[in-house]
């Protein structure tokens, strides 16, 4: 396939530069106490008929040109939908109440401003709709985020003009890389075409795709979900400058560094981002260029880790950027821990049985001058622990859907979920119990092998950032983590989805009995409670916590009247 140079939307196109679908402008600051416009923004009358024929969010989750062209698609309508999706999810789950469900709508009470919203839909809400004198008024994304604005400086009693504009810019970038994707060509491979597929990405986040609130120009080359493929810039590092440690031998097979140099690889966002800070570096010689790989590597997900399918070798870097709770730097703290982390996650690994994999994070490079600015750290390929004839397929991307997922061609749908539980819990629950070590297994952190019938035959995980040990949290603690991540933001997501596409199924009698079997003193209690945590992304952003610290809420668990 030919590399393809992905540009932003052409300066006549409102949708790189915050237009609603109304047309109008969209202002920079976050309209605390304005009052919801009576229309909607789509050109629905005042009467409120909502606009039922504007573009689901799911419609075209592969990129086809015929669904994302900016005309022929509606392009300003669908990145409005996308947008809405999961800030509609954080404001049902974390701040709104439910009051009634009729026919396709389900009405909520939101406290702060003592309104109604209603929506359409479960697990991706749309056609916003608020109740005025008169009728249900159609909310557009604009209004929505000065809505939400609005609902949350009245329930919290604290203002925040960051995240309105995060929100804008979530949206916008949705519309850009919709924009984009009209222009460019999936990759062949399955796995990557399901690790580029998140237009939607974390379905209960604000702001999911901001991208740091930067002109598209900046970021979208870049950009996995525009199907981005790019050559890594190589760099020489002074000997005398470098600090490295575990196993970052991958890291000079890339290139050839002079005499007194070190090959140091770097992100082409991250040298934009960190160009001031090295300036001097560039200048006396500590940092020289030394031009670009001869082969390309493809952003995965996560945005700033690359995967390099020739080397067999995945690569994260740091970003001075923040993409949904955190700036993606790698910090100091995090990779002076690493070896431990990652040591204990292999230990547990090795005594696993049957064909889980971890993905080891085996070691760091970077300069003693700009220890986070320019680390990179070197993370194990496939080769050697995925099955042979399996296909690695991100979690996530079963969610959002993609060309050739399983997913929709499943002929029993029992039958595969009942092989996916048997793939994807026990390494997680058997790591808990007996090794003390919490994998942070969510959606994004997994991936799921399947045979060439669509199987789940394998597990694999990955990022050792994410992984805590006991008792260096306390064991309730991790727990928490531990089912947030893989019952609430993993399973709960899968099995929506798959339920979405067979009406009819249940899919967590099966979840209970796969829980059921583990010896693991926590399953009990989890299996008879009448709640799940929840984390409150949106609560957590608007309020200005740590990425870190996650929170939780209560929500209803399908898994105790299974």
């Amino acid at each position: 396939m030919e590399r393809v140079d992905l540009m932003p939307p052409p300066d006549g196109d409102d949708s790189a530069h915050g237009a609603s679908a109304s047309g109008d402008s969209v202002p920079g600051a976050s309209g605390h106490g304005d009052s919801v416009p009576g229309a909607s923004g789509h050109g629905d009358s005042a009467s409120g008929a909502s606009a039922h024929g504007a573009p689901a969010p799911g419609a075209s989750p592969h990129g086809d040109p015929a669904q994302d062209d900016p005309v022929a698609g509606g392009l300003a309508e669908r990145a409005d939908a996308y947008a809405a999706v999961p800030l509609l999810n954080c404001l049902l789950r974390e701040v709104a109440r439910p009051v009634s469900e009729t026919g396709e709508h389900r009405v909520h009470h939101l406290p702060g401003g003592d309104r109604l919203l209603r929506v359409r839909g479960t697990r991706r809400p749309a056609e916003p709709e608020v109740r005025v004198a008169g009728g249900w008024h159609r909310v557009g994304h604009t209004e929505l985020v000065k809505l939400v604005a609005e609902e949350l400086r009245r329930h919290t009693g604290l203002s925040n003009h960051e995240l309105p504009a995060e929100m804008i810019d979530s949206r916008d970038a949705v519309a850009a890389l919709l924009a984009a994707r009209a222009r460019a060509i999936p990759p062949d491979d399955p796995y990557l075409r399901s690790e580029q597929c998140l237009l939607t990405g974390h379905t209960h986040h604000p702001a999911p795709k901001a991208r740091g609130g930067g002109p598209a120009a900046g970021w979208l080359p870049y950009a996995p979900e525009a199907y981005a493929r790019f050559p890594l810039t190589l760099l020489g590092l002074r000997e005398d400058t470098v600090v490295e440690e575990g196993d970052t031998s991958p890291l000079d097979a890339l290139g050839t560094a002079p005499p007194g140099y070190r090959l140091l690889p770097a992100h082409p966002w991250q040298l934009d981002l960190a160009g001031p800070e090295l300036a001097d570096a560039f200048a006396d010689g500590r940092l020289v260029r030394l031009g670009t790989t001869a082969f390309d590597t493809w952003p995965t997900a996560a945005i700033r880790t690359l995967y390099a399918p020739g080397h067999d070798l995945f690569l994260k870097f740091s970003l001075d950027v923040r993409i949904t709770n955190d700036i993606r730097r790698l910090w100091r703290h995090d990779l002076l821990a690493l070896r431990r982390t990652d040591a204990a996650v292999c230990a547990a690994f090795e005594t696993f049985e049957g064909p889980p994999a971890w993905l080891g994070d085996r070691g760091y490079r970077t300069a003693d001058f700009a220890f986070e600015a320019l680390a990179v750290l070197v993370r194990d390929g496939f080769e050697g622990r995925l099955l042979p004839g399996a296909t690695p397929l991100l979690a996530a991307g079963l969610v959002e859907g993609f060309d050739g997922s399983p997913l929709d061609r499943t002929t029993d749908p029992e039958a595969w979920w009942a092989a996916y539980l048997a793939q994807v819990v026990p390494p997680v629950l058997t790591a808990f119990a007996r090794h003390g070590v919490v994998i942070e297994a969510h959606l994004q952190n997994t991936l799921v092998a399947v045979d060439a019938g669509g199987t789940p035959v394998q597990a694999l995980y990955r990022d050792a950032e994410g992984v805590k040990l006991l008792p260096d949290v306390e064991r309730a603690a991790g727990w928490e983590r531990l089912v947030y991540c893989l019952v609430v933001n993993h399973l709960g997501e899968i099995a929506g989805a798959l339920a979405e596409r067979h009406p009819g199924l249940d899919p967590w009698p099966a979840a209970r009995r796969e829980l059921a079997r583990h010896d693991v003193p926590e399953i009990s209690a989890l299996l008879a409670s009448p709640t799940l945590p929840g984390k409150t992304n949106l609560l957590l952003r608007w309020t200005g916590a740590d990425g870190a610290d996650a929170r939780y809420l209560p929500l209803p668990n399908p898994l105790r009247c299974a």
